[in-house]
């Protein structure tokens, strides 16, 4: 839309022009989304489903930052675990644990972390029966 509604004219059969001259234009079809179904269309309807689509399209968390790194912890663990060498997964595994140190280390906001480093030479043993075997 890039004109504003006339005075006298109704907003329906105004918006239904826009439309209209849009289709004959093929500028819907350049849409992003033209021919698919409407997303969520079967949910039940959330006042703040916008802000909740924005921050799933630019991957942001609202959460404490001691779940986001619970998180980060399991996923450096399903990480290390698929490493394709011993020395990828004990910096992988180096690096989540400094970052939980430092969690420890310092105030929290939120839940209790619930972490402790990983023992890293559990974990390259594990890996290194899995992969020599």
């Amino acid at each position: 839309m890039t004109e504003r509604k006339p005075p006298g004219v109704s907003f329906e059969s105004w918006v239904d022009k826009q439309i209209r001259e849009s289709a004959e234009r093929d500028a819907c079809e350049r849409l992003p989304g033209f021919g698919k179904p409407l997303p969520a269309l079967d949910r039940p309807y959330d006042e703040t489903w916008w802000i909740k689509d924005k921050m799933h399209r630019e991957h942001l968390s609202f959460l404490p930052p001691g779940l986001v790194l619970r998180k980060e912890a399991e996923d450096a663990l399903t990480a290390a675990a698929d490493a394709p060498t011993e020395a990828a997964l004990r910096r992988i595994l180096t690096d989540i644990n400094d970052r939980i140190r430092a969690a420890l280390a310092a105030p929290q906001e939120g839940p209790p972390l619930g972490l402790v480093p990983y023992d890293i030479e559990e974990h390259a043993l594990k890996w290194r029966q899995e992969h020599e075997g």
